[in-house]
């Protein structure tokens, strides 16, 4: 089954995320399928290539709680 899931990448108290599509027993920073976009918690930047992340979800990966709620929260206020 697959996930698409954030990696932490950055330096220490610099926390930066990736947004993949793993295999959903993978480790959190482990090798990924393909990488969907980015988002920094310091500076709210949030980057995902829309296209990829909707044929990710007809093939069947599953978000995690954290990235559809990132994903909702950031279209919400795109839309405002």
């Amino acid at each position: 089954m697959l996930k698409i899931k954030l990696s932490r990448t950055g330096k220490t108290h610099q926390p930066s995320y990736r947004i993949v599509v793993v295999e959903a027993k993978s480790k959190r920073d482990g090798k990924y399928v393909e990488n969907l976009g980015h988002y920094n918690p310091v500076t709210k930047d949030f980057v995902v290539d829309t296209a990829k992340y909707g044929t990710w979800l007809t093939k069947g990966a599953q978000p995690t709680l954290t990235v559809a709620n990132l994903l909702k929260k950031h279209t919400n206020e795109k839309s405002a």
